[in-house]
């Protein structure tokens, strides 16, 4: 299991038992610009739920908020628009979990942070906002891949930069055993818009 939000990654595992799902994870701050605070202790943390219709619903918590459970609700991402898989070569980018920072280009003053999950040429993740899937091809330290962005959640009020419509993304660029860069075209109704990502190697 791979996740997490624009502060903190997790990685861990999953256990099904009939209808039970036992779940560890370990946590990560990969973003320390926010404020955030990490509590000392609170990086390992056991989750145990069920599903719920096309939900999963769990309960758990951490040794050090023993007093404070908390819950977790998971829902999938559409699979429809993703895009096939691509070619992976076997010097290609590594399989895993990756943080994703955006930077606007054109004088466009905006940027975004995330996490990315890819796998054997599919490309899965999201933000507090947003969620994608995508597909790639790497090889000899190039790579090229297509991305759907949609809005899983509402912006609070905020205007978003893609009028929280589905969008068509576009990107190429390099990569190495720690990461990898792109510059990337989103085509938002009539509107192109670019922008440079980065992304470091997680789990």
């Amino acid at each position: 299991m791979f996740g997490g939000n624009a502060a903190f990654a997790f990685a861990g595992r999953y256990l099904e038992s009939g209808s039970d799902i036992a779940v560890e994870i370990t946590t990560l701050q990969r973003n320390d610009s926010l404020g955030f605070k990490p509590i000392s202790g609170a990086d390992n943390i056991r989750l145990r739920g069920r599903r719920a219709g096309e939900r999963y619903h769990f309960e758990g918590g951490t040794a050090p908020l023993a007093g404070a459970p908390f819950t977790a609700d998971i829902a999938a991402i559409s699979e429809e628009a993703a895009p096939p898989a691509g070619t992976n070569a076997p010097d290609g980018i590594r399989d895993g979990l990756y943080s994703l920072n955006i930077r606007m280009l054109d004088g466009i003053d905006s940027g975004n942070t995330g996490l990315m999950v890819l796998h054997d040429g599919t490309i899965r993740g999201g933000d507090a906002h947003f969620d994608y899937v995508g597909a790639y091809s790497s090889a000899q330290g190039r790579w090229k891949g297509e991305l759907i962005n949609h809005t899983h959640t509402p912006t609070m009020g905020q205007r978003p930069l893609f009028g929280d419509r589905e969008v068509g993304i576009g990107f190429s660029g390099t990569y190495d055993q720690d990461g990898a860069d792109g510059e990337a075209t989103a085509l938002a109704g009539k509107r192109s818009i670019r922008f440079k990502a980065m992304l470091r190697r997680l789990a």
